[in-house]
């Protein structure tokens, strides 16, 4: 097979896969549709398989290509690493990093360490997608170069710090804690706020980085209570607008709340419990400890966010 096989279609292979589109394939590769479909066709030959069947939502794997996955990934990262220059110029560099990251860090990091990653490296690219639930492991498979995800230092958390796994390195960017948000007009305003009063309302609640549920809920469970959560969403923008027009309380990280608080006729109030703050962390994969392109970016973004950052809270 090594006889046949051009390695220069090892990482179109590898961008079919993620994009499951010849079209989304070809956009960022930088080549015509007609030019991916004559490398998938060789590919195809290859491995002697399809590879991927069309359907009405786009390329779905077959279960060869599905196999191919994690040895692609890995021989890919063996040949860049093989060819890796023992030095990195940024302002030449058209490398593309992988990233993941919770909704709420874009407006708290990229406005801060973007503006020097463009002019240091005009060529370099970010491809960034909202973390998911299978994000750690595409950390641990070395999928993605670097994600920021929220993570406790809480110890009645099951998300503490302490349980990230040894092959992912990790540097905190910012500490935040838990604010109550609720219309202006609330009638909670009016009373007494406490855990009483927190629960006598129903809640508004935002999924957001890999997690279900806050360390808000995981205490209140240590204590044999519950919030009533009439709502679930993803989506925060549209958590606020309905947490605007209605009596339901949305618990928020205050750095974010804050931040967009002044789009809407809302109220904060703190957390009822007493929590320690939770952090935001850059975490990445052992592997890329060496990797001087990748330690250029991930100290960028340290070097800018950290300083811009107000004091732990």
């Amino acid at each position: 097979m090594l006889k046949r096989l051009d390695l220069n279609l090892l990482p179109v292979l590898e961008i079919l896969l993620e994009e499951q589109s010849v079209t989304a394939a070809a956009a960022r590769l930088y080549l015509s549709q007609s030019a991916v479909s004559k490398q998938l066709t060789r590919l195809r030959e290859v491995f002697d398989d399809p590879l991927f069947e069309r359907t009405a939502y786009g390329l779905k794997p077959t279960p060869k290509a599905l196999s191919l996955a994690p040895e692609l990934r890995q021989c890919l990262q063996q040949l860049a690493q093989f060819t890796r220059p023992d030095t990195f110029e940024p302002a030449l560099s058209q490398r593309q990093f992988r990233m993941h990251l919770v909704e709420t860090t874009y407006s708290l990091t990229f406005p801060h360490f973007m503006p020097s990653l463009l002019a240091q490296a005009p060529g370099v690219s970010l491809n960034c997608q909202t973390w998911r639930l299978d994000t750690m492991d595409r950390l641990l498979r070395c999928d993605i170069d670097l994600a920021i995800g929220c993570r406790e230092w809480d110890e009645r958390s099951p998300m503490h710090v302490s349980h990230i796994p040894d092959d992912l390195c990790h540097v905190e960017l910012v500490q935040d804690y838990t604010v109550c948000l609720m219309r202006r007009d609330h009638p909670a305003l009016t009373q007494e706020w406490n855990l009483d009063t927190f629960l006598s309302y129903r809640h508004l609640q935002v999924a957001f980085g890999g997690i279900e549920h806050w360390l808000l809920d995981d205490v209140l469970q240590l204590e044999g209570r519950q919030r009533d959560i009439a709502v679930n969403m993803t989506d925060f923008q549209s958590a606020l607008a309905l947490c605007e027009q209605s009596d339901l309380i949305l618990c928020a990280p205050s750095r974010y709340a804050f931040a967009v608080m002044k789009s809407f006729e809302l109220q904060s109030l703190p957390s009822p419990i007493k929590l320690i703050p939770g952090a935001y962390l850059l975490m990445w994969h052992k592997h890329f400890e060496h990797d001087l392109s990748h330690k250029w970016l991930r100290e960028l973004i340290i070097s800018q966010v950290l300083p811009s950052i107000t004091p732990r809270v």
